[in-house]
């Protein structure tokens, strides 16, 4: 028991808490981070409902909104459940206690969730059945529908399906996290009510296209309804009452024991009690059967806050299937195509003589990504090739580089590869990367203890002619041939001896116990790139005290990092011109007198995935421009290893300018934050449309035709020695 002094000390702290939490709050205005990631998911959901997208389109970016939700629950609501229940009360940056918090999420998402469907429902449905696309509904099938749906029930769907009963004896089942189920309420023969569960076979397709009287049309029926309408064949003993469809959302962030023997066996067995999570979210269909409800409350142990009654069909994210039907090129984007070879590397059949010559830059997925799994191809094959040193964070299932990396390991080269075990959501496809890679010979580190790596680096040791000599990738995406074609990011090449010596030391860091060295060119965090980016800001604002020139832009995922955004303050009071593109979250808040006014942040939402992280300072009218794999946020500083790297080449530096500038002008995948915190698109009355991802296609394409041209009007010329033939 705590004395009458005790409590009156502990209130005046708490008092003296908050008020400081207060001034805090009112000296640096801050969005609270979840808040804004359900804004930015709803930029995505704005898409969906645009009519000028193609109707294909529009079930991609509603299908992406269901499954960035789905992670959402899974990481960052169970997160705030898990801190309301561990009775934490301190507000965050923003003001809101945890349980203020997991209130403003529930009637947000609840709104959003409402959105989702009234999209799919009233926008969406109407304009495929105008395409030639309906979803039948049970009621609507003909007695030839009902035939065919009933030879695949019987040839396909009843073996693998397991019902499961619900009583005394037989347990409510561990059902997978976010598995679709249906919940069957039956009669007894003595009358009394008892239930079972059906799960509805992941591993085959969640819809089916059965026969139209009109053969210009396609019918779509869903797999639960199949099942629904089967269950009286897999009951034969009882009389069904009512059933259900209901999924489960599952508490999904791993906690792993970083000092484990074994790395690897450790995240295998996280991943498997991620399985077995505690349920944060259940979703019904609206006006399902009471009893059912109640029973899945039980069963499941779940707050009513948490069920999310729906008008349609459960996750969403089967729309992306439906969006893949072949043949209907028409009802989706124009594709972008890479260029390939990009023009940087036009007319070099030696990528290693293109580097050497000059620092290359390419621009995912204007340009092919196959520039980069070239270059570790040709670094396996060639026998001047000692090393081969790679970080992979992401990787895709038939990754074309680790086969080349296992290839040069199977050669006798030196290859080493940091899989990053830990990498949300990817864990399983590393492990069985590792377990590859490990068999090929490859030395393979699983990271680091206590921090993720994310950097993105590859090096090459070389022996050339003159000397062993480094050449290095680095980039701002991951080593992901998938990826690359739907996100944009930038890589650059070089062997510029700075930068492989600090390449080097980085990797004698990530394999060893090297102290962080300094670096020459290289700027890594957790070491290093605060304090950097702190200072680079500071000057900034000093420069603009001082009357010199000063600015910064900068381009990343996310921004909310507190020091940072206050910093960001800082120099907007101070006069520093501030121009940001924050895909995602952002927890600074533009455009607020007295604290913001210059500053303007936009997010780019379209038909490619912005991932690239740009940082340009003025630097006093001599501007320094970096790239990288971090965004402004407390892990990306503190809690990972990333790298920065500074674009030296002049004319690649100009390069950059340019895809700032021309992102900058953007106004039709643009947004423009609003002091409010609300996003609004840019006016375009009496503008030309600028969209970036057609006018960077655009601009790729345009340069390698005019190197097409170029070689084609090049003048032919003899050879008059035998010396000039044995050059060329």
């Amino acid at each position: 028991m705590k004395t009458a002094n005790e409590k009156e000390k502990t209130k005046q702290e708490k008092g003296k808490q908050q008020e400081k939490n207060k001034q805090e709050k009112a000296k640096a205005p801050y969005l609270n981070r979840e808040l804004s990631w359900l804004d930015f998911n709803a930029r995505v959901l704005e898409e969906a409902f645009k009519k000028e997208n193609p109707i294909f389109e529009r079930l991609r970016f509603l299908a992406i909104t269901a499954s960035n939700l789905d992670e959402f629950f899974m990481v960052r609501v169970a997160g705030v459940m898990e801190q309301v229940r561990s009775k934490i009360t301190t507000p965050d940056l923003s003001g809101l206690t945890p349980q203020q918090l997991l209130n403003s999420l529930r009637e947000k998402i609840a709104q959003f969730m409402e959105r989702q469907y009234s999209c799919f429902n009233r926008s969406i449905l109407p304009v495929l059945r105008n395409k030639g696309f309906t979803f039948v509904s049970p009621e609507e099938l003909t007695d030839e529908q009902r035939s065919f749906l009933q030879r695949y029930f019987t040839k396909v769907l009843f073996p693998v399906l397991t019902p499961l009963a619900v009583d005394r004896s037989r347990p409510f089942p561990m059902l997978s996290n976010k598995s679709l189920n249906i919940a069957v309420r039956l009669e007894e023969s003595s009358g009394e009510p008892c239930f079972a569960v059906v799960q509805v076979p992941g591993i085959l397709p969640r819809f089916l296209e059965i026969p139209m009287e009109d053969s210009e049309k396609r019918g779509l029926f869903l797999l639960e309804d199949v099942i629904t309408l089967m269950l009286p064949e897999l009951f034969e003993l009882h009389k069904i009452k009512a059933s259900c469809p209901f999924r489960i959302t599952r508490d999904s962030d791993l906690e792993i024991d970083e000092e484990a023997e074994d790395l690897m066996v450790e995240v295998q067995k996280s991943i498997k009690k991620r399985k077995r999570g505690r349920p944060v979210r259940l979703e019904l269909e609206q006006h399902s059967d009471k009893e059912i409800r109640e029973f899945l409350i039980e069963m499941l142990k779940i707050n009513e806050k948490d069920i999310y009654e729906l008008t349609g069909p459960l996750d969403l994210t089967f729309l992306s299937k439906v969006a893949g039907i072949p043949g209907n090129a028409a009802l989706s984007f124009k594709p972008i195509v890479p260029v390939s070879p990009p023009a940087d590397f036009w007319g070099h059949t030696d990528i290693f003589e293109a580097i050497r010559e000059q620092d290359r830059m390419v621009h995912h997925p204007y340009e092919s990504f196959d520039c980069v799994t070239e270059f570790v191809r040709r670094a396996a094959e060639d026998e001047n090739v000692l090393a081969i040193k790679q970080t992979l964070y992401r990787v895709s299932g038939n990754s074309p580089i680790v086969a080349a990396l296992i290839k040069a390991a199977e050669a006798g080269k030196q290859v080493t590869v940091l899989v990053e075990l830990k990498a949300r959501f990817d864990e399983e496809n590393n492990i069985n990367w590792a377990k590859k890679l490990e068999a090929a010979g490859c030395h393979v580190i699983y990271g680091l203890a206590g921090l993720k790596t994310h950097c993105k680096i590859l090096l090459v040791v070389r022996q050339d002619e003159d000397g062993i000599r480094r050449y290095l990738h680095m980039g701002t995406g991951n080593y992901n041939d998938s990826t690359a074609r739907i996100y944009t990011d930038i890589g650059m090449f070089t062997c510029r001896e700075p930068f492989g010596a600090d390449a080097s030391s980085l990797f004698n860091v990530l394999t060893g116990y090297s102290m962080p060295p300094e670096y020459n060119r290289f700027v890594v965090a957790p070491q290093g790139m605060r304090t950097f980016f702190e200072q680079r800001i500071r000057r900034e604002t000093e420069n603009a005290k001082l009357g010199l020139p000063s600015g910064i832009t900068a381009k990343v995922n996310a921004l909310v990092d507190p020091k940072i955004i206050g910093l960001l303050y800082e120099a907007s009071q101070a006069g520093v011109p501030i121009q940001l593109i924050v895909r995602g979250i952002c927890c600074l808040i533009p455009g607020l007198p007295g604290i913001s006014e210059t500053i303007t942040v936009r997010s780019i939402v379209g038909q490619l995935l912005e991932h690239s992280r740009i940082f340009l300072f003025q630097n006093g009218g001599e501007p320094h421009i970096f790239m990288g794999s971090a965004d402004w946020m407390q892990r990306n500083l503190d809690r990972r290893v990333e790298l920065v790297f500074p674009v030296e080449d002049e004319r690649l530096k100009q390069r950059a300018f340019s895809i700032l500038d021309l992102m900058l002008s953007d106004n039709v995948n643009a947004r423009i934050m609003q002091p409010d915190t609300s996003y609004q698109h840019i006016d375009r009355r009496g503008k030309a449309s600028v969209n970036c991802h057609r006018e960077f296609s655009r601009l790729a394409n345009e340069a390698v035709r005019a190197l097409e041209e170029q070689d084609l009007t090049k003048p032919l010329r003899p050879v008059y020695t035998i010396e000039e033939a044995q050059k060329k």
